[in-house]
């Protein structure tokens, strides 16, 4: 199944913004109120998470402000890392967009630093005292030929794409660290799928059999919030990880599916 990614302009509805625009190459976070898009529209169209120039819309998890760690650098959302791994550095963290998505697809550039390693967050809730990725599955960011990760996990599933130390992503065709990737992830009435680089990687089904079983044989063995991932409403929300070393995002839209 071939995707055709859609690059529309959205204009968001019923949004308190800052409109004061920010034309550095860095920018710090900025405390805006979270869009709000009708459903008549979000249908139809794609919505912008990242405009370029603001954090309109994001927050750290478990928090209100955006970590300092996170900046805005030509036209794209940067975590500096702190070389700590992912314990990082009291101006770090993972960061959200402060809206719950059920069924859509995300679409998403990506690019590391040499040795870098991070994640896409998606159906995560946010509980009190435990890490995003306790709730969430992950979409593997990752340098595959200079981190560690690479190896680690089984049959290559914590390389870039991957459903993280779950499934690997086949075929594995990310780019070199410093070169930008495309990716996107499609959730629609539980069905999965990743792609990187204009390719299906990944796919599975949540809350099935099936599911519950391969969660029974990993890791995340006994974690209720994410063999149960969206929660009650099966929807939740998008995240970036800070995992201590140097990523770029850009171009991050979503379309609402339902």
């Amino acid at each position: 199944m071939k995707k055709t990614f859609y690059f529309l302009t959205f204009i968001f509805v019923s949004m308190g913004l800052n409109s004061c625009a920010n034309n550095s190459k860095k920018a710090v976070a900025t405390e805006d109120a979270t869009p709000q898009v009708t459903t008549e529209t979000a249908q139809e169209e794609w919505i912008t998470l990242f405009d370029g120039n603001r954090f309109d819309g994001w927050r750290g998890y478990n928090r209100t402000d955006v970590p300092k760690a996170w900046t805005i650098e030509d036209g794209s959302i940067k975590i500096n890392g702190s070389g700590k791994g992912e314990a990082g550095a009291k101006d770090g963290g993972d960061i959200l967009f402060d809206r719950k998505f059920k069924n859509f697809e995300l679409t998403f550039e990506w690019k590391v630093a040499k040795g870098s390693n991070s994640g896409i967050f998606y159906l995560a809730q946010e509980v009190k005292d435990e890490p995003i990725w306790k709730s969430s599955p992950e979409y593997q960011i990752l340098d595959n030929a200079n981190h560690p990760d690479a190896k680690l996990g089984k049959n290559a599933n914590r390389q870039s794409a991957s459903l993280y130390d779950l499934i690997p992503a086949v075929p594995q065709n990310s780019k070199p660290f410093g070169e930008w990737n495309t990716g996107s992830i499609m959730v629609y009435k539980g069905t999965v799928v990743h792609s990187q680089n204009g390719e299906n990687v990944v796919e599975y089904h949540l809350w099935t059999d099936d599911w519950k079983k391969m969660i029974e044989g990993s890791k995340f063995k006994g974690w209720e919030n994410f063999i149960n991932a969206g929660g009650e409403n099966q929807e939740g929300f998008i995240g970036l990880q800070d995992h201590g070393d140097d990523v770029w995002y850009k171009n991050i839209k979503i379309k609402i599916l339902d």
